[in-house]
């Protein structure tokens, strides 16, 4: 048997290896603009990657933890769609599915956590390894982040602040327009050092892990400081700004760096917040697109 069939043939063991060890899948909202799927020719939307825990599953469904991040739990409606990832070191398999409803789940036989009861897959399709969000059915676009090493911490609780207000006008210019607007909003940004590109590959508990290529991994410190320009658009209208500390990395069979950073608000808990209502935001839209999609083909 070739050794790619044997592989994709085997995700249910798979499924359970996760399973036995605790272990967690990746889902995303398939992304939707104006009811156009994929994207289509309109700029690309973004997809936020969430990791959930893997916490039962059967013949038919599987149940996996509610996404949340920063202790905020982000409501997914009942039958909405979603794309979920099984990712076993540098291999991931790619499925579409749908959230048959919410469920809670007993842990230790005490504590009872949400729970989303996704449809099982009948098959899955292994991810290209060129871009290994990708698969022949469908390619998830992952958001670009822009890093800049703080050199002065002080002065980031103001750039917070300027940020809320590029993003509210942003959103507020892309209704009702600005009266009087010329040129585009300076960029709110604390005192920084040159920017280092990378990808963002999930979201979730108190931070993102990042994905930086090979040329740029030389540039990134452990435990330095670094001001993050999430671009979210266009759910979101201007970058979603936030101060990170880089807490672990470890360099795949390619040669790029993935590292997971913390978020940091200090005593802002404002921006903190602001922050997950953004996420909130961009979470509402892609589900509004989505049913309003499902909603015009069920006519």
């Amino acid at each position: 048997m070739p050794a790619t069939r044997s592989r994709n043939e085997n995700w249910r063991q798979s499924l359970q290896q996760i399973l036995e060890r605790n272990g967690s899948l990746e889902v995303t909202l398939p992304r939707y603009i104006d009811g156009d799927p994929e994207g289509g020719e309109t700029p690309p939307a973004q997809n936020v990657i969430w990791r959930v825990r893997l916490l039962a599953m059967n013949d038919a469904e599987l149940v996996v933890e509610e996404p949340m991040a920063l202790g905020h739990t982000f409501h997914l409606e009942d039958g909405v769609e979603l794309v979920a990832i099984i990712a076993i070191g540098q291999n991931r398999w790619m499925f579409r599915t749908q959230n048959l409803g919410h469920t809670s789940v007993s842990l230790n036989g005490r504590v009872k956590i949400g729970g989303l009861r996704l449809r099982m897959p009948v098959d899955v399709e292994r991810c290209q390894r060129r871009n290994f969000y990708r698969v022949s059915t469908v390619g998830l676009t992952l958001a670009r982040v822009e890093c800049h090493p703080v050199i002065d911490p002080a002065t980031v609780e103001v750039a917070e602040a300027a940020s809320r207000v590029q993003i509210e006008d942003a959103g507020h210019s892309s209704v009702v327009g600005r009266i009087g607007k010329v040129g585009p909003d300076p960029v709110a940004m604390p005192a920084v050092g040159p920017m280092v590109p990378a990808t963002m590959m999930n979201i979730g508990g108190g931070g993102v892990g990042l994905i930086f290529e090979p040329e740029d991994r030389t540039s990134l410190e452990s435990n330095r400081l670094y001001w993050l320009r999430l671009h979210l658009q266009p759910h979101v209208p201007a970058p979603l700004c936030v101060a990170a500390r880089v807490r672990h990395t470890h360099i795949d069979s390619t040669q790029r760096l993935y590292a997971g950073l913390m978020f940091e608000f200090g005593s802002n808990s404002a921006h903190q917040k602001f922050v997950v209502d953004q996420l909130c935001r961009y979470v509402a839209q892609v589900q509004r697109e989505q049913l309003r999609r499902q909603s015009s083909e069920a006519v």
